[in-house]
């Protein structure tokens, strides 16, 4: 098919090629030999009258105008693959769907749990894909590579459609053996302590420490980063090292790891964690069913906070 003499087959490449910046790792992506896709590559840029990649040293970089055409080719892309993709119906008991979630580290170990315990009530049959958080989460959305998100609101885009759907505050975990255990935490005293914290993915600092830095104008003593908030209560054990984590999470390792919970010795705004999707694909029915199993599974985790 062709619109304005460009045949419409020849916008999968280009999104590939611009997505993976090579020749070789676009063919593969949508299954094409390197020749054909070579070929792809010229006709593309006589008709555009663009280089759209090139060679930079080792690596392919995108052009001014490719740089442009990236995000619109994806968007289109999106657009017709949730018209196409999209059924007027979902049952979860028959489907093979497979769900992408880019996730956080705390929902991933605390929500879903729950949602595929849900799932199982319902003898779903869908798969789920968990990847990372990223630095750039909503770029997933928009390039279709996520079906949803589900991470702090702050990391949350605004051109796509979000729902909260639970508040966790914050405790400090101390190990038994500790001075801190024994003392407790004053704000001097936990500005004057090492601390251990979880580093999100792609960025420098850990979320809570810029806003620690901005708020009070200092910075924690951190002695251990780790990429994940579960592993905390385990990394305080026999050391003086503070660790500041989501309070349902502190009171599920209380039970395994001699700790103690320690009150935040400042005012720390809750989190708010959230479930966002591409706004397109707002009434495909898959997506419907799931965002329902995500509340349906943040109400669980709540009922099972109130009782530890």
């Amino acid at each position: 098919m062709r619109f304005n003499k460009l045949d419409l087959n020849l916008l999968v490449a280009l999104d590939a090629l611009l997505t993976e910046r090579s020749i070789t790792r676009a063919a593969e992506r949508v299954h094409l030999s390197q020749s054909a896709m070579s070929n792809a590559l010229g006709r593309l840029r006589e008709h555009l009258g663009d280089e759209l990649l090139v060679q930079v040293g080792r690596q392919m970089e995108l052009t001014p105008r490719a740089e442009v055409l990236q995000e619109a080719v994806r968007d289109v892309l999106v657009r017709i693959d949730t018209s196409i993709a999209a059924q007027p119906e979902f049952d979860c008991s028959r489907s093979d769907r497979e769900f992408k979630l880019f996730i956080s580290d705390y929902s991933m170990d605390m929500l879903m749990p729950h949602a595929l315990a849900l799932a199982a009530r319902q003898r779903s049959t869908v798969r789920f894909r968990l990847l990372p958080q990223t630095a750039t989460p909503s770029r997933a959305l928009e390039r279709g590579e996520a079906d949803m998100l589900v991470i702090p609101l702050a990391y949350c885009s605004t051109e796509h459609p979000t729902e909260v759907i639970l508040h966790d505050d914050f405790h400090c975990v101390v190990w038994n053996g500790s001075s801190h255990a024994r003392l407790g935490l004053d704000f001097e005293r936990y500005t004057q302590a090492e601390h251990a914290v979880m580093q999100p993915v792609d960025t420098q600092k850990p979320a809570f420490e810029d806003w620690f830095v901005q708020r009070y104008g200092l910075s924690r003593k951190v002695a251990v980063s780790t990429y994940s908030f579960a592993v905390l209560p385990f990394l305080v054990v026999g050391t003086e090292l503070v660790t500041t984590v989501h309070s349902t999470l502190a009171r599920r390792m209380r039970a395994a790891v001699p700790v103690t919970l320690l009150p935040v010795p400042l005012p720390m705004p809750p989190l708010e964690q959230a479930m966002q999707w591409h706004k397109y694909r707002s009434q495909d029915p898959g997506l419907v069913w799931l965002r329902r199993l995500m509340l349906q599974a943040a109400q669980a985790l709540k009922a099972d906070a109130s009782l530890a």
